[in-house]
């Protein structure tokens, strides 16, 4: 019997050689399957490996990547009428009722390698027809993962890049040590899926990942955990071995701000084991949105994190959502002095400046009252639920400053010039015109006080 082909498709994975097509390529590959791994953000779609798929295996990571994947399909579709088409990824059992709409057959949430792999043993059966799927197939067992396979995947020279405060850059990885996360934030994609479990990928098949990339040519690695201290002995036994057989190599993580106090006396495990920056979704700095996200910590707790971190010599880099249905024009000003004042505008990306909450189908959010009392119908082209600030000029604001960070941003302005930017419209909005006077930052790049990579982290 003729080798099932599989054509495994990733839209968009910020910046990064997508592990979503390599973890599954491997299982695949070890079912006899002809894999073919497609990178749309750095390949275009042929109508020739369309057409040579039995099936065409969408990742779905992120909101963008699922936004552009409906797009695609579209285009598939349109490739080949009778194509058959699955989903998998964080995203994909969220919005299965859409993706069927859009002609997927199967959906797979969770630990997706299995499922994709038992797949590909029922078309061998089945004379190539995907049977039946009544809802979406999300599994959260304990698996024993392979060695992710990137053959044909584009090099690692053509995703970000880490830049450090000399300027040089440096080649990026990514891998992932555990997948879930055992907290429960309101706003996180990853709670109706994984429903505060997490997953943890064997010490030995991550260390094997990274040395083949590492012989691809990578010189940094992006883990791409939820959260690295989740499994907290896990994560540190990993980047120990990881130093000691690459002492030059260096690495970030993401970790909860409950967490990195939790584990502060750790943190210097971290900075001697090649810790280039640890990404924390801080999300807000205003108490009672903290509260009503369910994130955790305080704004207090962030302060102390600011300060644990310059004792340490780690580098810090917060992501927001800035602008939540709670925040005041006056209390956004009031982020961004504290933002100055705590010295991190060069910590931040520019983009965090302007991220408007999101709340998908299947959030936690919907639970809240004060939630349900403004959110409007689910907006399929958006992927999520409608929202109106109770204030206009508060969205207005918002949509001001997402134009004008992207302006900036791509005619070259640096994060303390986009900064600068976006204190002076704020102030126009709130009408400090002591702070409106002053005279613009001039547009020039950013001179990185911590590293930093080209394609920083949004939904």
């Amino acid at each position: 019997m003729a080798a099932v082909n599989i054509l495994l498709i990733s839209t968009y994975e910020l910046g990064r050689q997508p592990f979503g097509l390599a973890s599954p390529a491997a299982w695949l590959r070890a079912e006899g399957a002809e894999v073919c791994c497609l990178d749309l953000s750095q390949q275009d779609l042929s109508e020739a490996q369309v057409r040579a798929a039995d099936l065409i295996a969408f990742y779905l990571p992120m909101h963008t990547a699922t936004r552009i994947a409906l797009a695609a399909i579209t285009r598939v579709r349109a490739l080949k009428p009778n194509a058959q088409l699955c989903a998998y990824g964080l995203y994909a059992p969220l919005n299965a009722d859409l993706l069927r709409q859009a002609g997927v057959g199967a959906i797979f949430g969770g630990e997706f390698e299995p499922a994709l792999a038992e797949t590909v043993r029922v078309l061998a059966r089945k004379g190539r027809q995907l049977p039946p799927q009544s809802r979406p197939d999300i599994s959260l067992d304990r698996l024993q993962f392979r060695v992710p396979d990137r053959a044909g995947l584009p090099g690692l020279r053509r995703y970000a890049r880490l830049v450090l405060p000399d300027g040089s850059l440096r080649t990026v990885g990514y891998t992932e040590a555990s997948r879930g996360c055992k907290h429960l934030c309101r706003h996180c994609p990853i709670v109706p899926v994984y429903q505060g479990r997490f997953r943890i990928v064997q010490r030995d098949i991550v260390l094997e990942d990274i040395r083949r990339q590492v012989a691809a040519g990578a010189e940094h690695i992006t883990f791409g955990d939820p959260d690295f201290f989740n499994g907290v002995t896990h994560g540190l036994q990993l980047v120990r071995s990881l130093h000691r057989e690459f002492p030059r190599l260096s690495y970030d993580v993401t970790i909860k701000v409950e967490h990195l106090l939790q584990h502060a006396a750790d943190l210097p495990v971290l900075r001697d084991t090649g810790c280039a920056f640890v990404t924390s979704a801080v999300e807000s700095l205003d108490d009672r949105a903290l509260a009503l996200l369910d994130k955790g910590h305080t704004r207090d707790d962030f302060f102390r994190v600011v300060e644990l971190f310059r004792c340490t010599g780690l580098g810090l880099a917060p992501t927001f959502v800035a602008f939540t249905p709670w925040i005041t024009l006056e209390g956004y000003a009031e982020f961004l002095e504290t933002i100055s004042d705590l010295d991190l505008i060069e910590n931040l990306s520019s983009v965090q400046l302007a991220i408007r909450l999101l709340i998908p189908a299947g959030s936690r959010l919907l639970e809240v009252s004060e939630v349900q009392k403004i959110i409007g119908p689910f907006d399929q082209a958006a992927l999520s639920y409608r929202w109106d600030h109770p204030n206009p000029r508060v969205d207005a604001l918002q949509r001001e400053i997402e134009r004008r960070v992207q302006t900036l941003t791509a005619g070259g302005h640096g994060r303390h010039s986009v900064f600068q930017n976006v204190r002076h419209l704020t102030a126009e909005f709130t009408g400090a015109a002591e702070v409106s006077r002053l005279p613009l930052a001039p547009p020039t790049p950013s001179r990185a006080t911590v590293p930093y990579l080209t394609e920083p982290w949004y939904c």
